[in-house]
């Protein structure tokens, strides 16, 4: 199983993976930390993460028979617009980086089933099949992917509860849960020392304990989650950024190393700085074509509005900005609708 373990990280550079490391199956370590934020109710309205969170607890209930889990980190940061002048600049769209370029999702589930067949292929040749199972995880399935990401020792968790590694946290993380009997690797040190600057850039106090995040106040939920209207006292904390937010990310001192990641994630159709007039002018048909294959195409059209006025409330007031709105004063969804009286009234009071 060393010898393996060897093969299987091999592998996984020759399919474009920073790392590979094992963890075992137990998350018995993490668990009660899950469970108090779920009794908190910072999950907001993501039902699932209460629902499912027997199954985030128990990985033998995913893949039955599960023993070791294959954690993968795979870098993302692309070449695109300075962030922070783009935040800067009021009357451009800001859109995580993450989601710049392909869906992650896709891309990362790919690479994984190929480090599978591969692993499959050499345990048929081993004589072990019948013994082996498998299932491949890209943030699709209830998994405690940061857990297993420390405990594999690619990576710790940091203050933010994102992961990070000494070049940085911008990278992706998939699994490979297994019945194998995998040797499981040593957590890495944490690095975060008194550190606190992402608690102190989050624009609207998210992070509100080292470690702790509540889900209602993060921009990435209220853009990308929420569902319904973004509660009025946190839209101007929102500014300009459309689709999620990095800026604990940004502020973060292990991101000065980051290197330009894979080249699946490099900047698609000029997203990294277009103006929100432009974005906001799109169709419904315009959206669901130009951000095919993108993760941004998840939260719909209404959303994807939704988000744009809340922007244009923040930006600065210009006949453009009040020209754009008034177009869809009258769209057929009330969320939008809402939204775009709000900007117009926040635009008015400038």
């Amino acid at each position: 199983m060393i010898a393996l373990v060897k093969k299987i990280r091999a592998w996984g550079l020759e399919l474009g993976f920073a790392e590979i490391g094992i963890a075992s199956a137990d998350v018995s370590a993490a668990t009660p930390g899950l469970l108090r934020w779920l009794a908190l109710g910072r999950h907001g309205e993501m039902d699932y993460m209460a629902k499912h969170a027997a199954l985030r607890a128990d990985p033998a209930a995913l893949v039955a028979g599960t023993l070791s889990i294959i954690s993968a980190r795979l870098p993302y940061w692309p070449r695109a617009a300075d962030s922070e002048q783009v935040l800067a600049d009021r009357g451009l769209a800001y859109i995580s980086r993450y989601a710049l370029g392909r869906d992650y999702h896709t891309t990362l589930r790919k690479r994984l089933q190929q480090l599978a067949d591969r692993l499959q292929t050499e345990v048929d040749q081993a004589g072990l099949g019948k013994e082996f199972a498998y299932r491949v995880f890209s943030d699709s399935a209830p998994v405690m992917e940061v857990e297993f990401a420390r405990q594999a020792g690619i990576a710790w968790r940091g203050k933010h509860t994102l992961t990070l590694t000494r070049e940085g946290s911008w990278h992706f993380l998939g699994e490979i849960y297994t019945t194998l009997p995998l040797p499981p690797d040593a957590p890495v040190s944490e690095h975060c020392g008194s550190c606190r600057s992402c608690l102190d850039a989050c624009p609207t106090g998210a992070i509100v304990a080292p470690y702790e995040v509540d889900a209602r106040l993060c921009i990435s939920y209220l853009t990308i989650e929420l569902k319904g209207s973004i509660p009025t006292a946190l839209r101007p904390l929102i500014g300009n950024r459309i689709y999620g937010c990095d800026d604990c990310q940004l502020c973060c001192p292990w991101n000065r190393y980051a290197q330009t990641g894979d080249p699946a994630f490099a900047v698609r159709h000029g997203l990294d700085s277009t103006p929100l007039t432009e974005l906001f002018a799109w169709t419904e048909e315009e959206f669901e074509s130009r951000l095919a294959g993108s993760a941004i195409r998840r939260i719909g059209f209404e959303r994807w509005l939704r988000n744009i006025a809340v922007a244009l409330g923040n930006a600065p007031a210009s006949d453009a900005t009040r020209k754009a709105l008034n177009a869809r004063l009258d769209h057929p969804s009330a969320l939008v609708r809402e939204h775009v009286s709000w900007a117009l009234a926040a635009a008015q009071g400038k």
